[in-house]
């Protein structure tokens, strides 16, 4: 009986880690869209981006010298990390468009394929 079940094991395993590496990828897809929303109320409300020295942080707590600011925008800190821990990068002006925001995936280094690969907005 312990012989098949590590069987079963030994094949379901590999499956099982590809769908939760898979799902951290949706996860980070799916996060970056909402972010992506979050900064355009944000644009709405104070008539800009944050700014680079600002970065993202400017959608939990209240820059200075910003008096339009209405938020918090998210509800929590975490909602600004990937799924493997990391912050999301921002950047204003972007390459791809008014601001890129992305992350490096599970590698935290640019390029990748699977669960190392970069996952943007644009």
């Amino acid at each position: 009986m312990l012989a098949i079940l590590g069987l079963l094991v030994a094949l379901a395993a590999p499956r099982v880690i590809k769908y939760l590496g898979s799902a951290k990828s949706d996860t980070a897809r799916i996060q970056i869209e909402k972010l992506g929303g979050v900064l355009d109320l944000y644009r709405l409300e104070i008539g800009r981006y944050p700014s680079e020295q600002e970065a993202l942080r400017a959608l939990v707590e209240k820059p200075a010298q910003v008096d339009a600011w209405n938020g918090p925008y998210l509800k929590n800190r975490e909602s600004l990390t990937d799924p493997w821990g990391n912050p999301y990068v921002y950047r204003i002006p972007g390459e791809h468009g008014e601001y890129d925001l992305y992350t490096l995936g599970a590698d935290n280094k640019e390029g990748g394929d699977g669960e190392d690969r970069d996952i943007a907005n644009w």
